[in-house]
């Protein structure tokens, strides 16, 4: 079965699961001479399944995932939370919905390329089955059985997630 072939049957039984937002990091242009703060604009919406993004005509390898929330002063302690908390404001200056996720940064993937033996982010052929990494130090495993896995956890989350 291609690669094309196992996305496509995947679309069909997620329809009517929840989907996430996806959205771009945006840097506005200075207007006359003052800087505007940057924002993450909305880009449509995809299902999160683990380490790819499925969206109706496309599959996506994941990013970085934000929750939007208005911006207030914090002290920090670490960088990467004052980074963090720059991009959950920047998701609600661009429209995200308080409390939504986010995707940023993903990156499409190319499901011929894979069926051509090419890898593609998380995706590749082994023995001449479509595959995905989970992890950077995991191993492939079988892509049908990794995205049964994953629309099983979408569809049925277990108690208290």
């Amino acid at each position: 079965m291609s690669t094309a072939a196992v996305l496509a049957d995947a679309r069909g039984r997620l329809a009517g699961a929840p989907r996430e937002a996806l959205g771009e990091f945006i840097v506005p242009r200075r207007v006359f001479g003052v800087g505007r703060a940057p924002r993450i604009v909305p880009r449509g919406s995809a299902w999160h399944l683990g380490v790819l993004l499925l969206t109706y005509d496309a599959v996506l390898a994941t990013g970085d995932i934000v929750r939007a929330r208005e911006e207030v002063r914090r002290g920090f302690t670490a960088e990467s939370q004052r980074r963090r908390a720059e991009f959950a404001a920047a998701a609600r200056r661009g429209g995200i919905a308080e409390g939504a996720s986010v995707h940023i940064g993903w990156a499409e993937l190319d499901a011929d390329a894979v069926d051509r033996g090419a890898a593609s982010g998380p995706l590749a052929l082994r023995d001449g089955t479509p595959s995905v990494r989970w992890s950077a130090t995991g191993g492939y495993v079988p892509l049908g059985a990794y995205l049964d896995e994953r629309i099983d956890l979408l569809l049925h989350p277990p108690g208290g997630a």
